[in-house]
């Protein structure tokens, strides 16, 4: 028994040992999200760490939250983050004021941004938004200049409407009850106004149902993309994981995101469908998981220089690359 347990305790040592060296092993690795990462939107994300996609990828990472996706462009930009997520569109709105970052991957062919508009004030389409009160979580957040995008193609302007800069969960909260005529939404936010306001008459427009925005995106500085390279296609490597496996079963990956959730562990059958609608309505149209398509980028680009959301163009080899989805 003695030598039992003297055996049982050398092994319990040597566990030990081989888990604390893992730990030390692996790279800490700042990843900056423009909301808190227990929006939905960031399935991918969660289910890369709660699935352990990251560790196996040698990293261990902190998800930080900046002030959008604009502020966290500007942060990794400078340095602050190694890596950091936005909207396809992003680059576009900080290259042309010399904050050197590229899209290193885009989470899907489709776009985030939805404009949702409450049919029961009277609101037909985007051109009845002239005078309105529309609800966005930041001014820093590409979904704003998103919805600038959307405004445009009505000839409306910033000027012409009341967008309310009021954060994540107010974006949807005061549309809910009823205090905006829309909202800069995503699939998300339009689910919980859904369930907070089942009554409510809801027109949801995909941005790019009128102009190509784009999906969620990674992002990465020029200077990490040339110094680091390895680091950056680990990175994007385990987050497109996470968005492969809410494709591929949306049921196995909401229960596996409900764990790690705790904001929705009671809400299983929620997040199955908000997953079910990031895979039917962001996530398809790719060649290849991640792709960036340069032609709908510079499309895309073309068409916030015309409108004045840009004063200038940047060359679309600038503004992403697609050398670490391979």
């Amino acid at each position: 028994m003695r030598r039992l347990r003297r055996g049982l305790t050398a092994l319990t040592m040597a566990l030990g040992l081989a888990a604390g060296a893992q730990a030390q092993s692996l790279q800490s690795v700042t990843y900056l999200l423009p909301a808190p990462s227990n929006l939905p939107a960031f399935g991918p994300w969660i289910l890369a760490q709660s699935r352990g996609y990251f560790r196996e990828e040698g990293l261990d990472v902190t998800f930080q939250v900046a002030r959008g996706g604009v502020d966290v462009a500007k942060q990794v930009g400078a340095g602050n983050a190694v890596i950091g997520g936005a909207i396809g569109d992003t680059p576009i709105m900080v290259r042309a004021n010399g904050v050197p970052v590229k899209s290193v991957a885009v989470l899907g062919g489709s776009a985030l941004m939805q404009l949702v508009i409450n049919s029961d004030k009277g609101v037909k389409g985007i051109a009845d938004l002239k005078g309105r009160t529309i609800t966005t979580m930041a001014y820093q957040d590409t979904t704003f200049f998103a919805l600038l995008g959307m405004l445009a193609t009505a000839g409306l302007s910033k000027n012409d409407v009341n967008a309310q800069a009021v954060g994540p969960v107010n974006v949807w909260k005061l549309f809910a009850a009823g205090q905006a005529d829309a909202m800069a939404s995503t699939p998300d936010w339009t689910y919980e106004v859904r369930k907070t306001n089942p009554s409510m008459n809801l027109q949801v427009i995909p941005s790019d149902s009128v102009f190509k925005s784009m999906a969620q995106a990674i992002i990465a500085s020029d200077d990490t993309i040339a110094k680091n390279p390895e680091l950056v296609h680990r990175l994007v490597r385990a987050t497109l994981r996470g968005m492969k496996a809410i494709m591929d079963d949306p049921v196995s990956a909401a229960k596996d995101y409900v764990k790690a959730s705790p904001d929705h562990e009671d809400e299983l059958e929620g997040m199955t469908d908000v997953f079910r609608g990031f895979d039917r309505y962001v996530y398809p149209g790719q060649k290849q998981l991640g792709a960036m398509d340069a032609e709908r980028l510079a499309t895309l680009q073309d068409f916030y220089l015309k409108q004045g959301i840009i004063d200038h163009a940047s060359p679309v080899s600038e503004l992403y690359t697609n050398q670490f989805i391979q």
